[in-house]
């Protein structure tokens, strides 16, 4: 029987390389990741017979047509982007190159005879919240920042392809999600290398701002289960967990799991990026994943039993 062939773009990144591996799990689809490896890399993929990596920038059209015509997907998921806060802050061109990524990946899917797009937006589209928790349908998207508004313009983008040529798609707004796998540039794992070094832990602000956590293997199940039941189609899911916590709490905590002598150190609050808020309404996640989400504590001591989370 021919094998299912799907596309994951950024599919070497944290979450991009955990939906891949899950997708590849089913041994009729065969998953092709492309990355340009700016910040992905390939170890965080496990070696696999119908997964195969390409490295490809799908911000140029000549890389990424030649993938697709190849061959011919029936399914895309979109995660490539530059993420990071401190990183999208220092390199908003870089960011906003990303729309022309969007653009390819959506003219190739309707010319090639994709049938659903699967899109990682982000819960930076709603800005500075006005309401909570932020619902998909009633909350407004106040997104200022480059990285917010390039995932705003995506939005638009698929829901502009559905009305106009009819590809279906899936917008899955992802909230703080963690895992083994992540980079340092986030603040569960930076916290945990800083703690696991007895290094200084450091928090903008005085730490009261509030966050929710999302274990990767809750974020890629409902993104899964989405994908598998064909439910949702051309709607938006918050993905995310919906207990806050105070940064400064997470940071008391992870020192507290690890036994770390770490000092918690306060920086002037950053000047833009870091929302005082954040808590998602995912009754449509929890529907999607039929079974509690795993919660903070459990999630980093998950971590901390993982082997992949080298220092």
């Amino acid at each position: 029987m021919e094998k299912t062939h799907i596309l994951v773009t950024g599919g070497a990144g944290f979450i991009g390389s955990a939906m891949a591996e899950r997708l590849a799990e089913d041994p009729d689809a065969f998953v092709v990741v492309v990355d340009n490896l700016s910040t992905g890399s390939e170890e965080k993929l496990k070696q696999k017979e119908n997964l195969r990596l390409i490295v490809c920038d799908v911000n140029n059209y000549e890389e990424i047509r030649n993938v697709f015509y190849r061959y011919g997907f029936r399914y895309v998921f979109h995660y490539s982007a530059v993420v990071g806060v401190q990183r999208t802050l220092r390199n908003p061109v870089a960011v906003l190159r990303d729309i022309k990524g969007i653009e390819n990946i959506l003219d190739l899917a309707r010319t090639t005879g994709v049938q659903h797009v699967f899109y990682s937006s982000s819960s930076e589209v709603y800005g500075e919240p006005v309401e909570f928790p932020q619902n998909e349908e009633t909350t407004p998207l106040n997104s200022r920042l480059p990285y917010a508004i390039v995932k705003n313009v995506g939005e638009a983008f698929l829901k502009s392809y559905y009305q106009e040529y009819g590809l279906p798609y899936t917008i899955f707004r992802f909230f703080n999600t963690y895992g083994p796998r992540q980079s340092r540039d986030f603040v569960i794992s930076k916290f945990i290398a800083a703690a696991l070094k007895n290094e200084p832990i450091t928090i903008y602000g005085d730490g009261s701002q509030s966050r929710t956590f999302c274990y990767i293997d809750d974020n890629v199940e409902a993104c899964y289960t989405a994908f598998q039941k064909g439910l949702y189609k051309n709607d938006v899911v918050n993905i995310g967990n919906d207990v806050e916590y105070p940064i400064l709490k997470v940071a008391e905590l992870i020192l507290r799991l690890t036994g770390s002598s770490s000092e918690i150190q306060f920086l002037p609050r950053l000047k833009e990026g870091d929302m005082t808020r954040r808590m998602p309404d995912i009754s449509k996640m929890k529907k999607l994943l039929g079974r509690p989400l795993l919660d903070l504590e459990s999630g980093i001591k998950k971590i901390l039993e993982d082997t992949r989370f080298i220092l």
